[in-house]
């Protein structure tokens, strides 16, 4: 029989405001898109990028907020900087300010705010970055996020001492939240964990503007099992 852990104890990282107010994004506006223009962009070191409102990407119309849509291009140089410094798994889920520019090496400021990178689109092969996007995440704005997971004192971990197996079930959660309460990933203390225990999505404590877009909240994130159980109880998802 399987045992919820009593002891959670969550500890949710954030910088502050979770906005790296020290990377401001630099962007140009680009007024064509398509493939070859791409190619062009990319072959100047620059990565194409678009931005809108978040609510764009609702099914309902009825729901769709403003788009405030601007196709953009950014300095790949900086964006491999910012990535390495960030560190890629939290890279989306990390506010940054955002500058348009009226050109490359322009004094001229179009339009500033800040935004939340949500996807980054790779070449297969190669890997390299060939297009960004990021939706407004101004202040107040409610924003739906993948926030990452990070499980920690593993080394110290009873379960894993007799022998266990840590069973890593969600790498991450989504939430709903204000744009200025996003938090940048989410560190689960697993060091007091024994064989069987697990931790469920409701035993995550965050910020109370923040809600847990998940149906089942009674699902695990993660469970130590027994590596040596013949019938070891399946974990569904």
């Amino acid at each position: 029989m399987s045992r919820l852990w009593r002891g959670l104890k969550t500890v949710v990282q954030t910088s502050p405001a979770n906005s790296h107010h020290y990377h401001t994004i630099q962007a140009i506006p680009r007024e064509l898109s398509g493939s070859c223009i791409s190619s062009r962009d990319r072959a100047q070191g620059r990565i194409p990028a678009v931005v809108f409102s978040q609510g764009l990407l609702e099914k309902n119309p009825s729901n769709r907020s403003p788009s405030r849509k601007r196709l953009l291009t950014t300095e790949g140089k900086q964006i491999r900087s910012i990535i390495k410094s960030v560190d890629l798994p939290f890279f989306c889920s990390t506010t940054f300010q955002l500058h348009i520019r009226a050109g490359s090496g322009s004094s001229v400021l179009l339009e500033s705010g800040k935004v939340l990178p949500i996807k980054i689109h790779r070449d297969e092969e190669t890997g390299k970055i060939l297009n960004l996007v990021f939706v407004w995440a101004d202040e107040g704005t409610e924003l739906k996020v993948d926030v990452p997971v990070v499980f920690k004192g593993l080394e110290d971990c009873p379960g894993l001492k007799k022998g266990g197996h840590f069973n890593m079930i969600r790498s991450s959660l989504k939430f709903q939240c204000p744009a200025e309460h996003i938090p940048q990933k989410i560190e689960v203390d697993v060091s007091k964990l024994d064989i069987d225990d697990r931790v469920s999505m409701h035993d995550i404590e965050v910020h109370p503007s923040l809600k847990l877009l998940s149906k089942n909240e009674s699902m695990p994130i993660c469970k130590v099992m027994d590596t040596y159980s013949s019938n070891p109880e399946p974990v569904k998802v």
